[in-house]
């Protein structure tokens, strides 16, 4: 993974918010692995547990992906007050996380402002 191929990692109100950028339009398996270390550790590090996803720039993923948000979603859910939710799907991703029923388990937010006040309570 480059370094234009990072995402970025930021933090509003104590919640980390997770931007996979334009880099990351398609997610499929080749490049994977270096995307899974990094939403892992964030997973991991957190702190407070809360972390939003930003998929504003992704336009594809697989099941692959899915994987991986679900690794990510049991870690902090396995963290006291660890919360996740996943901000600015585009319609077919939209459609994914629909389709499969990952949106009964994880919050769907339109923004990353959204996403930031949802785990916040607020």
């Amino acid at each position: 993974m480059s370094s234009s191929q990072t995402p970025e990692i930021t933090k509003q109100d104590g919640v980390t918010i997770l931007s996979l950028g334009p880099d990351f339009e398609n997610l499929d398996e080749r490049g994977l692995n270096d995307l899974k270390e990094v939403i892992l550790d964030v997973a991991n590090q957190a702190a407070p547990p809360l972390v939003v996803l930003d998929l504003s720039n992704t336009n594809f993923f697989g099941s692959a992906f899915i994987e991986i948000l679900f690794l990510a979603w049991n870690r902090l859910n396995a963290r006291e007050g660890g919360k996740f939710c996943i901000s600015g799907l585009t319609p077919y991703c939209r459609e994914v996380i629909e389709v499969t029923h990952l949106d009964r388990l994880w919050e769907i937010c339109q923004t990353q402002e959204e996403g930031v006040n949802r785990l916040l309570g607020r």
